[in-house]
């Protein structure tokens, strides 16, 4: 079909967007390297997660920031072409517009896997020790991989709503934040009642759950099966809403 061709073509393009903006990629990857080196050394002193090695504990939450930092980057360049004419060129081509939002949303997918990989490696730099199987793995990546799926997206509809590239970057800053009111850096039993409950609910906790349980050999629970509701619901929801847009903008 037309739209797979498009796809791929406008996929190579925002690879080609992001190998003439390498510095981008590469604060993605020293920013939370240097979180996990900072809280790792400093507050793991101080933090209490039981006999879990801190940097075990804090990795799924410094995956998830570096994934939504490193998809500000889409966003911006959504508003580049949103605003900038490139979308008006792609109208008068044979082109489909869906397939411009496919390609920067299938680029930010395949640029946070590297990102989360790299995350990774390093991690096992600064102490890192996970307990996983092969199986274990599988499903982390799994995750993982849902979750950079709905935050890509999420970023292109912030492209699309945004009316300059500053802009977009500042809806894409909650993502960042996320985490820290998560079970990302300090179990949610340590936060206030009211922040808890946020904290409980909100999407990020059963990603960085599941995550850390499968990896660690810790309870699992129900976070592995929300996980994956969050995910996907999202997904579906941000890529509907982000068609509909250029539909209407098209």
């Amino acid at each position: 079909m037309r739209i797979y061709y498009d796809s791929w073509l406008m996929f190579k393009r925002s690879l080609l967007i992001s190998a003439r903006n390498p510095e981008t990629i590469v604060m993605a990857i020293v920013t939370p390297f240097l979180l996990m080196v900072l809280f790792g050394t400093i507050f793991g002193n101080i933090a209490d997660v039981g006999d879990y090695n801190y940097i075990d504990f804090i990795v799924p939450g410094i995956i998830l920031q570096a994934v939504a930092q490193a998809s500000q980057f889409t966003a911006i360049n959504v508003t580049n072409d949103m605003t900038k004419g490139m979308v008006d060129r792609f109208r008068s081509m044979p082109l489909s517009m869906a397939s411009v939002l496919i390609g920067h949303a299938a680029a930010s997918i395949v640029r946070n896997i590297f990102t989360t990989v790299i995350i990774i490696a390093t991690a096992f730099l600064v102490g890192f020790r996970p307990n996983a199987n092969a199986l274990e793995w599988l499903v982390v990546a799994g995750i993982f991989v849902l979750a950079i799926i709905a935050i890509s997206w999420f970023a292109v509809l912030c492209g699309m709503i945004a009316k300059a590239p500053e802009t977009s970057a500042g809806l894409m800053l909650p993502l960042f934040i996320l985490p820290f009111i998560s079970s990302g850096f300090a179990p949610t039993e340590a936060l206030p009642s009211w922040l808890r409950w946020f904290a409980e609910n909100q999407p990020m906790s059963p990603v960085i759950d599941s995550t850390r349980s499968l990896m660690m050999d810790m309870p699992l629970g129900n976070s592995l099966t929300l996980s994956i509701i969050w995910c996907v619901g999202i997904t579906v929801i941000v890529f509907a809403l982000s068609l509909y847009k250029i539909k209407r903008f098209a």
